[in-house]
């Protein structure tokens, strides 16, 4: 038969509390790992590359049109691609910067940032972001000069100042309501005009409603992400045009801009025999507006943003290979 163990009555310790109320006085410091390549993938922010790529492949092959389907510059498309995508990536990183230091991302309920978590140095993260501006301007001034039109320097100058300036320096606009303006007239309008410009050198007409239409889902993708933080923005005193203009307004709005890309599209249809096809892209954007109407969690805003950021790639890349074939 095996014994019984007996168990003897312990002294409960005790651990001396100084100032702070805690024990040894310290309050428990998070672990944060560095960030990993992944980490720095993620700072990139994939999902929003749609963004750069839709106007170039619409202004190339308004570019295409205005040539009478004769000719295209596929060395000058690809450097225009290069500078959009060098912008986006590089305007993402110092975004993540900016909002770091500034302690926007304190109170942060979507994915974790580079900055504000402290996985990374934020000089670093910001070196990063000068290097893809850099990246971008190189490819920018390559074009300007195989095409010839110098006075688009200015453009690019211009282009790389608005990147900064939203949510960098003293006063960004972003922290004003004006972000939707600017990514309307950058990520719309400059980029579509701007690459069919340095291709043949005039910009028809197609090429102005095709960069309305990229503008507008690119302003509905910035709807999504604000209205995913409206909560801490408000907080955190960023005052964006969803934070003004209150949850409901912006939903709608949202769906204004979601939408409103296939009215113009109709445009397309009317010139182009297969452009009626894109219409299917409405597939992602009636469901993208569905959920941002009704959405209650900030996973949702995210399910919409991503939708949205495909119906972008869809749209400028199907109505792209409409136009041209």
């Amino acid at each position: 038969m095996a014994e019984t163990p007996t168990y003897e009555k312990k002294k409960p310790v005790t651990v001396k509390k100084r100032k702070g109320g805690r024990p040894g006085g310290r309050s428990p410091v998070p672990v944060v790992h560095p960030a990993t390549f992944g980490d720095w993938v993620a700072g990139a922010r994939i999902r929003t590359l749609p963004l750069a790529i839709a106007p170039v492949a619409l202004g190339t092959a308004a570019a295409y049109a205005a040539s009478g389907f004769l000719d295209w510059h596929w060395v000058r498309a690809l450097l225009c691609l290069a500078v959009a995508l060098g912008l986006q990536i590089g305007v993402n990183y110092a975004n993540d910067y900016s909002d770091g230091v500034r302690g926007a991302d304190t109170h942060r309920v979507g994915p974790s940032r580079l900055t504000g978590s402290g996985a990374a140095k934020p000089r670093t993260v910001l070196a990063v972001a000068l290097v893809f501006f850099v990246l971008a301007a190189a490819a920018g001034v390559t074009v300007v000069v195989l095409s010839g039109q110098y006075w688009m320097l200015a453009v690019g100058a211009a282009c790389i100042l608005a990147a900064w300036f939203y949510t960098g320096g003293k006063h960004p606009y972003g922290y004003y309501g004006l972000g939707e303006v600017f990514v309307f007239l950058f990520f719309g309008l400059v980029a579509t005009a701007g690459t069919t410009f340095v291709q043949v050198g005039t910009v028809n007409l197609e090429s102005w409603v095709a960069g309305t239409c990229a503008g507008l889902l690119a302003c509905a993708v910035l709807v999504a992400n604000n209205l995913r933080d409206i909560d801490q923005d408000r907080v955190a005193g960023k005052r964006t045009l969803t934070v003004l203009f209150g949850s409901l307004v912006s939903r709608i709005l949202f769906t204004v801009f979601a939408i409103l890309p296939f009215v113009g599209l109709a445009f397309f249809v009317l010139l182009y025999e297969n452009a009626y096809l894109v219409y299917f892209c409405l597939l992602l954007a009636v469901p993208a507006a569905i959920i941002v109407l009704t959405a209650k969690t900030p996973k949702e805003f995210l399910l919409a943003l991503k939708l949205t950021s495909l119906t972008a790639l869809f749209f400028g890349v199907g109505l792209a290979l409409a136009i041209a074939f």
